[in-house]
């Protein structure tokens, strides 16, 4: 593996997961706090000191550097002195093959331990995984960030004193439903950045399918896994039109789709044809349906809306009517078969149940818009640019309503 600092956040992520998985299957899932802060010792090492003097492996550096920091800590302890000091120094250096293995799942795996709480798993998985901070991981989840650091230190003992095994690849799917939670939350993340300028993090997203590739290989036979990877595809195709020429975010409907990825396209098409016949309809298979249904239309208008409405309605009783944002996706097909008033009721009924979805505000005041009540819809989007952490979709809110106030003058 060759490395340079400046090539982006993904490659620190996954030199990150990559030492940490190391130290994981030298010392133990009971030594995981350990380990992880050996981890983000070295790389703030590497940070201070590739830049002037990048090694030729780097990931061998990062492991290295991370145990003498292990072992600086186990010898710390009086009570594990011995017995943490010799497993450092014994332990064999790592063989050539062991060298090019990819533990990123291993790591995954960990994090996603039946006996944490999910809300632990997610946390635990999106910082030691993901890379993404705390305030990040709060902003996902609109709670408190001390509420997430709390999650992530409670994980962490609960692993250390778990002290069971490190699974293995082949045991994907004893945790495969936490698993692909965690990798869903990354990827929308990804597409739908918290925090900060940017309207999407490119490096998260590319982290995501990566991962959701290694399960995959792991669970060839999992269609929801296929359909999460099939999703994850689609969705990414349309990242080049997803952003005009000045910078500014493009709205599904305003999009360019001769700049879409084809290849793309046709991987996660593919995918969903393989695992869709005779399926279980999970929930990650069947928005896989739904994205490959927009990918082949040509046009908003050529869309087949009442199948995508259909699906959606499937979705939501797979899910339990348990995740508003489904729901508002589901209003947003409705809007296209029934009309833009049946919706608006349809948002007024989630909002008393869910006042601060993200989005919501947004989908209101492009329906209002559609329905002609310029308004109303000024309103909406005003409130929803009060809303809005994202500093690009936030310009966007703002550039919609200057053109509605332009257009009313």
């Amino acid at each position: 593996m060759t490395a340079d600092p400046r090539t982006g956040e993904g490659l620190w992520r996954e030199l990150t997961r990559q030492a940490l998985a190391r130290l994981v299957r030298t010392y133990g899932s009971a030594r995981f706090d350990l380990c992880e802060d050996a981890v983000q010792e070295a790389i703030l090492h590497a940070y201070q000191r590739w830049p002037t003097q990048l090694p030729d492996d780097p990931l061998g550096w990062l492991t290295a550097t991370a145990r003498r920091r292990y072992a600086d800590h186990a010898r710390s302890d009086a009570r594990r002195r011995h017995r943490e000091t010799r497993a450092a120094s014994s332990h064999p250096p790592v063989a050539p093959e062991a060298a090019q293995r990819d533990d990123s799942l291993l790591v995954l795996q960990l994090c996603c331990h039946p006996d944490l709480p999910r809300s632990g798993q997610v946390a635990l998985t999106l910082r030691a995984v993901a890379g993404l901070t705390t305030a990040q991981i709060a902003n996902v989840y609109q709670v408190p960030e001390s509420t997430i650091a709390q999650r992530i230190t409670r994980a962490k003992r609960r692993v250390s004193e778990l002290g069971r095994p490190v699974p293995s690849p082949e045991h994907a799917a004893e945790r495969v439903t936490a698993v692909l939670d965690v990798l869903y939350v990354m990827f929308t993340e990804a597409h739908h950045t918290t925090t900060g300028a940017p309207p999407r993090d490119a490096d998260l997203a590319a982290e995501a399918i990566h991962l959701t590739r290694l399960l995959r290989g792991s669970l060839p036979e999992s269609t929801e896994v296929a359909g999460l990877l099939a999703l994850m595809l689609l969705s990414e195709s349309r990242h080049p039109s997803r952003v005009g020429p000045d910078g500014n975010l493009k709205p599904f409907d305003e999009q360019d789709r001769t700049l879409w990825d084809r290849e793309l396209i046709d991987e996660g098409t593919e995918l969903v044809e393989q695992a869709a016949p005779g399926a279980e309809p999970g929930p990650y298979l069947l928005q896989a349906c739904i994205a490959a249904l927009h990918a082949e239309a040509p046009d908003i208008a050529t869309t087949d809306w009442d199948e995508i409405l259909a699906l959606y309605r499937v979705l939501e009783l797979v899910t339990g009517h348990g995740n508003p944002t489904i729901t508002l996706n589901r209003i947003v097909a409705q809007a296209m078969v029934d009309g833009n008033d049946t919706a608006l009721a349809q948002i007024d009924v989630l909002e008393a149940e869910h006042s601060r979805l993200p989005r919501l505000n947004a989908v209101r005041a492009h329906l209002l818009e559609q329905a002609n009540r310029p308004e109303d819809a000024a309103n909406a989007y005003r409130r929803a640019i009060a809303a809005t952490v994202n500093l690009a979709e936030r310009q966007h809110l703002r550039h919609r309503l200057r053109r509605l106030s332009g257009a009313n003058e």
